[in-house]
């Protein structure tokens, strides 16, 4: 079942709405890297002399440019690592607009969705932070030196977490929290193995690019479908 609903998800990863949370995950990325970069840049401007004197060497004049160079490879290296789990976590802000693309398409009976803006803000700022946090751990756990039982146990604590977060957001467009928390309890293992499936491909570069999108999709099909069952 959770498998039919992560194959509905994808076959729609095409629609334009989807692609848009993609590209705005992207360009918010980009623009947070070149910021802070930028906010580098003039830190070394300001707290460095343009020309030192050094023992044996004299002085050596255009540290600022030195600097600036050095800096911009430094943070094309940063980014080839933080540019993919960055742009995927802000694409975690727009799991309301996949949602509503989602139930557009296969639930256009459903009165529209009356969400807590609160609540809902909360959960989505909480998935944003765990999305980031779990790619940059990824990083780590793919070191060849990481054992097998290590990666299994990253990829079910992850998808607790994940899972929980992808419900409650989901959730919380059509349930009050107490009803979302009740709902997510009674459905826990599916609601944990959801999340471990989006967890693994969270370890992936470029793939996990599209694992917001994704899981945002799967667990609204995921969310309708239990409470179709009554469950």
């Amino acid at each position: 079942m959770i498998l039919g609903d992560f194959l509905k998800a994808l076959g729609q990863i095409g629609d334009g709405r989807f692609l848009r949370v993609i590209l705005l995950g992207v360009a918010l990325a980009l623009a947070l890297l070149f910021g802070l970069y930028a906010l580098f840049l003039m830190a070394i401007q300001a707290l460095t002399p343009d020309a030192v004197t050094l023992p044996w060497l004299g002085t050596v004049e255009g540290v600022h440019q030195f600097l600036g160079w050095a800096s911009l490879a430094f943070m094309l290296v940063l980014s080839i690592f933080l540019m993919v789990p960055v742009a995927g976590a802000f694409s975690g802000l727009f799991i309301d607009d996949v949602a509503a693309a989602v139930e557009a398409r296969h639930y256009p009976y459903l009165p529209p969705a009356t969400p807590d803006a609160r609540s809902a803000l909360v959960e989505t700022l909480n998935l944003l932070g765990l999305i980031l946090v779990v790619n940059v751990i990824g990083l780590v756990v793919l070191l060849p030196l990481t054992g097998p039982f290590y990666t299994l146990a990253f990829w079910g604590l992850n998808g607790l977490l994940l899972g929980r977060e992808y419900f409650m957001t989901v959730a919380l467009r059509r349930l009050p929290r107490a009803e979302a928390k009740a709902m997510r309890k009674r459905n826990f293992g599916a609601v944990w193995l959801a999340g471990t499936l989006m967890s693994i491909p969270l370890s992936v570069p470029l793939v996990n690019l599209i694992v917001p999108v994704l899981g945002a999709a799967t667990f609204t099909h995921l969310y309708h479908r239990l409470a179709a069952a009554g469950r």
